[in-house]
């Protein structure tokens, strides 16, 4: 028998009902049926009525709306919902073909929403549900202005949902200034429903030394049971070095972070959910919305900066009541830094062990096999790797702009070296004409030749067939005159 997690238990029914709602549980407990499932009714339109949007959904990031999307998508088979995801990094004109042919749930980011609706695409009028999903992610990343403005073009007459792991004073402010006599429900016993996700993610937390830390890792990923995992760095540069590090040891990864397009990245985490590659490196870009089934395993490379990084790193695995493996690499100067996080989620673990990659005991705790190496054996590579995923064309933005920009610099600085070339001196484009022009002008100065010639030539002067001197000649020339 199937049953519901405890905040779709507590959320569905006031939401079925009408009722605004905030709603706090934890990553990974099935929020978004919580609360899809309500668009979804709400959503089913009478004969004529206008295809105008009656839901919207408002998340952080790219990567959690084309999940919330998927979701909602697979929950409205039968229904018929027309669901439309729009978000930046794509281009602008499938998504406002998607509006013109009648969408019944939006699901975008606050900037691509309100770009949208200033041009007059996106018609809010028609809006009778909300929900703000990650809300306190959207904070973080200073969207509250731009929420603020979503909320006031919709309609009063509204419901309207806030989903968040936790719950900071401008969180606590949003709800009391736009949501009408919310029911508060919270899913854990906890007073801090991200204090209990670590409950079924075994943890384990090393100190490592930076030259070692990737020979670990190579071996780690060859634990017993390891399925898709996911490592986190703290920076691009980071990401790129190790996933490209894993990928001459022989393992099937790839990296996603905000130096990549929008196509690059969603094209790894398509490859990341097809099974064609088993490990993904990342940023935190990457730490919230992921809904990916059977990842086994989320690495920490680098020590996150505090307990919530940490927790939303870790959330990865260990989804929907499945238990995961969580494992931290912790350098000699992020010390003080782990002890913090450590002693925050209470983890008890502020004194990791000295380990390295030949260590018994990481080979044991991680179910490694003895013997095992940091190259993986070519009899094992059977992922069909990154290269086996297509790019899709999503008309990235911003990216064909500056190629342009290259290309036109050279051809114009190679047009004004043409003229000066013509011309025989540095003179100015204005003063030397168009290219084409510069020819006619010498021709018209009384020159034959296509090279240029000094204007002033000197003539030869002659008497009786003899050469005269300049001087001499001159002084006839007047002496000639003055008989005239």
């Amino acid at each position: 028998m199937l049953e519901p997690f405890p905040i779709q238990s507590l959320a569905l029914p006031l939401a079925l009902n009408g009722s605004d709602i905030i709603g706090q549980a934890r990553t990974g407990t099935g929020k978004t049926f919580a609360f899809g499932l309500p668009l979804l009714q709400l959503a089913q339109r009478a004969p004529g009525e206008p295809k105008r949007p009656r839901a919207l959904v408002v998340v952080p990031t790219r990567e959690l709306a084309i999940q919330v999307a998927a979701d909602l998508t697979t929950a409205g088979k039968r229904t018929k919902a027309h669901i439309l995801t729009v978000y930046g990094g794509r281009a602008y004109e499938p998504q406002i073909e998607g509006l013109k042919e009648g969408a019944d749930i939006v699901v975008g980011t606050p900037g691509r929403l309100l770009d949208l609706e200033k041009q007059k695409h996106l018609s809010l009028g028609g809006v009778r549900a909300i929900v703000l999903d990650e809300a306190d992610k959207m904070l973080d990343l200073g969207f509250l202005p731009d929420i603020e403005r979503i909320l006031n073009k919709i309609p009063d007459e509204r419901q309207s949902m806030l989903f968040s792991a936790t719950m900071p004073s401008e969180i606590v402010a949003l709800s009391r200034n736009y949501l009408n006599r919310p029911t508060h429900v919270r899913a854990g016993d906890d007073d801090d429903p991200d204090h209990t996700a670590t409950n079924s993610i075994e943890q384990f937390v090393y100190r490592t030394h930076p030259m070692d830390k990737v020979e670990m890792l190579a071996r780690m990923l060859q634990a017993e049971g390891r399925g898709l995992s996911m490592v986190f760095c703290q920076t691009k540069r980071a990401c790129d070095k190790v996933a490209g590090e894993l990928k001459t040891r022989g393992f099937a990864a790839a990296a996603v972070h905000g130096d990549l397009g929008q196509s690059q990245r969603e094209r790894a985490l398509r490859a990341f959910r097809n099974g064609k590659i088993d490990v993904l490196v990342a940023t935190d870009v990457a730490a919230r919305g992921l809904d990916v089934d059977d990842v086994t395993h989320v690495v920490n490379y680098e020590c996150p900066d505090d307990e919530k990084t940490y927790t939303h790193r870790i959330g990865r695995t260990g989804r929907a009541g499945r238990s995961g493996t969580a494992v931290t690499f912790v350098d000699w100067q992020e010390i003080a830094r782990w002890k913090l996080i450590s002693n925050a989620l209470e983890l008890g673990l502020t004194d990791p062990e000295e380990t390295y990659s030949t260590s018994p005991h990481f080979f044991e705790n991680l179910r490694i096999p003895e013997g095992t190496k940091g190259r993986l054996a070519k009899e094992l590579q059977e992922r069909a790797g990154l290269e086996a995923e297509e790019v899709e064309d999503i008309g990235d933005t911003g990216g064909p702009r500056r190629r342009n920009e290259k290309e036109e610099r050279p051809a114009r600085s190679r047009g004004r070296n043409r003229r000066r070339t013509r011309r025989g001196r540095g003179e100015s484009a204005a003063s030397s004409g168009d290219g084409e022009q510069a020819p006619a002008a010498s021709t018209a100065s009384g020159d034959e030749g296509a090279a240029p010639k000094p204007r002033r030539r000197r003539r030869r002067r002659t008497r009786g067939g003899v050469d005269v001197p300049n001087g001499q000649s001159a002084q006839g020339g007047a002496d000639k005159g003055q008989e005239g």
